[in-house]
């Protein structure tokens, strides 16, 4: 088979762990073709940001420290994880070069006081640059041929949209398919850097959070690779979230609009285009655990086996989030009040999380996260108050349960039990939505009564029956 593996920050941040990824990439090789994409190593990626940060604070110090933190923990992986000394001095010089561009990058950052999209995308593109390097060497290591490429050099040729770019389909294709291919009929192993690629003028761009999953999709399209792997820490996409909900299952097959429902409600933290490139292929994917290899996972198909058809197949939460009802009686009958509320929002750069509203039209529901409420009730208010909304009612620390599940689709009842099960446990319900294609059914309860709304509808829906 052609597989396309990929490995989240988590399973590579100790040499143990690195050490591990290679035996199994070994392992596999013996009877696979295989791309390895990685994730940059835990917690770098969120100390580049920090230096980012720094550097707009004018704080040198801090962003120099932080740089430093990085090396030190690199060259120390390299050299607890790499055995054969030949393998490690080349790899540690590769490191020594990547660490003299990172510092020169963060001097001229310094020195022009600002950092542009840009620079950022190229400055956190570094994590998956060292991590790389690191993973390949340890294939090397352990007797099998591998290089390390960065999402620029495996050829994925992007939009000029730093920090959320999109791949250039038609070209990408062309270019991945050709590199890998060369690679495989010389039996060379490529560690690919995730989230990253590059625009047509060869300045680096990045997919945003998540984006190492959209990187190795997007290669196993390109490749017509037979399955993709997604590995990390945790087992699979579950039933509910176990630390909620002690007898959750894992789901042993959803379908792709399952998943995406399931990844956009938190059940793993999947990039929402990480799908994409897997539709018009119909590639099938696994969601597994590089720690525990011999659990096969949840596998991701476009139909899945009858067998699996349940009508509800988990049980999501998103805490933290704040509710506003905006109310006007202008509203009602008046075209483009939603697309005026809308427009508000995204010029402040604010995602809507959940809408619903009322056949009256005197008022619309509005779900956001808690970090974005103030700057969305401030934005609404300077532009709208008074003119078409007269009153903005907010609630705070508020969570989102929604109940996922192709199965739901014309089931009769589903919308009763799932209300009697929540009163029976004294939940206040404060807002309710299902969209037509009834595969998600969402409302929004406060936070305090999250647990107790997830367990009841696990039970009701027997969820631990599942598989």
């Amino acid at each position: 088979m052609r597989l396309v593996i990929k490995y989240g920050g988590t399973s590579i941040s100790t040499a143990k762990d690195i050490q591990a990824v290679s035996n199994h990439i070994n392992t596999l090789s013996k009877k696979h073709q295989i791309v390895v994409v990685c994730s940059a190593i835990n917690g770098t990626t969120d100390d580049l940001i920090e230096i980012s940060e720094s550097i707009q604070k004018e704080n040198k110090s801090k962003a120099e420290q932080l740089a430093s933190k990085i090396i030190n923990r690199h060259k120390q992986l390299a050299k607890q994880t790499i055995k054969k000394s030949d393998v490690q001095k080349k790899l540690l010089k590769k490191l020594d070069q990547d660490f003299a561009e990172l510092l020169a990058l963060i001097d001229g950052m310094v020195l022009l006081g600002e950092v542009t999209p840009r620079s950022m995308d190229y400055l956190i593109s570094f994590g998956e640059r060292l991590s790389i390097k690191l993973v390949s060497s340890a294939i090397n290591d352990s007797g099998k041929k591998s290089i390390p490429l960065t999402g620029k050099e495996v050829g994925i040729v992007t939009d000029s949209n730093f920090g959320e770019s999109r791949p250039l389909m038609d070209t990408t294709r062309l270019r991945v398919s050709k590199t890998v291919d060369t690679l495989f009929s010389n039996k060379t192993i490529s560690v690919v850097g995730g989230f990253t690629g590059a625009d047509q003028h060869g300045h680096i761009t990045t997919f945003g959070r998540g984006g190492s999953d959209y990187s190795a999709t997007t290669i196993g399209s390109c490749i017509k690779a037979d399955e993709i792997w997604l590995m990390s820490d945790v087992n699979g996409l579950m039933t509910a979230d176990p630390k909620i909900v002690k007898n959750a299952k894992l789901l042993k097959e959803v379908s792709y609009i399952e998943a995406i429902e399931m990844a956009l409600f938190g059940a793993k933290q999947i990039h929402p285009r990480t799908f994409e490139p897997l539709l018009t292929k119909k590639i099938p994917m696994k969601i597994r655990s590089s720690f525990n290899v011999k659990n096969e996972g949840t596998l991701v198909t476009v139909s899945p086996s009858s067998s699996v058809k349940n009508t509800v197949k988990c049980v999501s939460n998103v805490r933290n989030n704040g509710l506003i009802d905006i109310q006007g009686g202008s509203m009602v009958g008046t075209p483009g009040t939603a697309a005026k509320i809308f427009a508000t929002l995204a010029k402040s750069g604010i995602n809507v999380m959940m809408i619903s509203q009322n056949p009256s039209e005197s008022s619309i529901t509005i779900v956001v996260k808690n970090t974005d409420l103030d700057k969305a009730v401030s934005a609404l208010e300077m532009e709208l108050l008074g003119k078409i909304i007269k009153k903005l009612e907010v609630t705070t620390d508020v969570a989102i349960i929604a109940l996922i599940g192709s199965g739901m689709r014309g089931t009769v009842g589903v919308a009763s039990k799932v209300f009697g099960a929540i009163e029976k446990n004294k939940v206040n319900v404060s807002m309710i939505t299902q969209g037509s294609s009834e595969l998600n059914l969402a409302f929004v309860v406060k936070n305090s009564d999250t647990n107790a709304a997830v367990r009841a509808l696990h039970n009701e829906f027997e969820l631990d029956k599942i598989n």
